[in-house]
């Protein structure tokens, strides 16, 4: 890929913990919740990146006790031992005006994230603890790769929401069925491809390289978030047939069918 644009750059704010409370509740789709959190809580946080994550921290599921990390003065979190409990969650939106933000949660038997937020009514309280920043992706490519599963849904809807109107490109998102998707703000020159997997691991994502398109001599950045045995796969197709480094990409495992918390970056360069 020849005249690329520069390399993503990198935003890092003070890492915090802090208790918020839900403000709002909302049905997305048949299988996704929206919990609006503010409150004094919410206050100063700070949020602008679109894949950007925070930890929810949760009671211990056997004692009941809540172990929280403490904030230190390097900007960041001591954590106590044993590591609390705790998922991780991107930030569908931000609206410091009003100091709230909103977390999709897919909704399934037996999580303990998806239980609580199943259960979450206005005035429920939870600790939340970052986010770090991270990566925030150049404007001046000319064609953007999507490629999502429900849990990185959020993530990249937010990313269509806030990216510039004339932006180029293909979002592919697997979910389990019809009553899962929903509507989504992209610019006029994405296309959004939705693919049904029904139950079990979103495996359909195999197949987006016979999906997508690239427009020929396009400079090309691809993210790629959901479930790692169904990501993975796909890091051969970036790397070796768009020629895409790690400069040009993201590729991320938000979980692991069958595992209970996974947030593993699959972008290095082992196999």
């Amino acid at each position: 890929m020849t005249g690329a644009p520069a390399p993503v750059a990198y935003d890092k704010f003070l890492v915090r913990i802090r208790e918020v409370e839900v403000v709002r509740c909302t049905p997305v789709s048949a299988t996704m919740r929206r919990l609006t959190l503010g409150g004094p809580g919410a206050v100063a946080f700070e949020s602008g990146i679109f894949d950007e994550h925070v930890k929810l921290i949760f009671p211990d599921p056997e004692t009941g006790e809540l172990r929280l990390p403490t904030e230190n003065d390097e900007g960041s979190l001591d954590w106590p031992r044993p590591f609390p409990t705790s998922r991780e969650y991107t930030i569908r939106a931000y609206r410091p005006e009003v100091d709230e933000f909103d977390i999709d949660f897919v909704i399934h038997d037996g999580g303990l994230a998806s239980d609580w937020a199943r259960d979450a009514q206005p005035g429920s309280r939870l600790h939340v603890a970052g986010p770090p920043g991270g990566y925030r992706v150049s404007d001046l490519y000319d064609f953007y790769v999507a490629v999502a599963d429900e849990t990185s849904l959020p993530a990249l809807a937010r990313w269509l929401e806030e990216m510039p109107r004339t932006h180029r490109g293909h979002a592919v998102i697997a979910v389990s069925g019809p009553q899962s998707q929903q509507e989504l703000a992209a610019p006029e020159g994405v296309q959004v491809t939705w693919l049904h997997h029904g139950e079990g691991a979103p495996t359909v994502l195999h197949g987006v390289p016979d999906i997508v398109t690239i427009p020929a001599g396009a400079r090309v950045f691809a993210w790629l978030a959901g479930e790692a045995g169904s990501i993975k796969p796909l890091r051969a197709w970036v790397r070796q047939d768009l020629g895409l480094g790690k400069e040009h990409s993201s590729i991320t495992g938000y979980w692991k069918f069958g595992s209970a918390d996974t947030h593993e970056h699959l972008d290095d360069d082992e196999d």
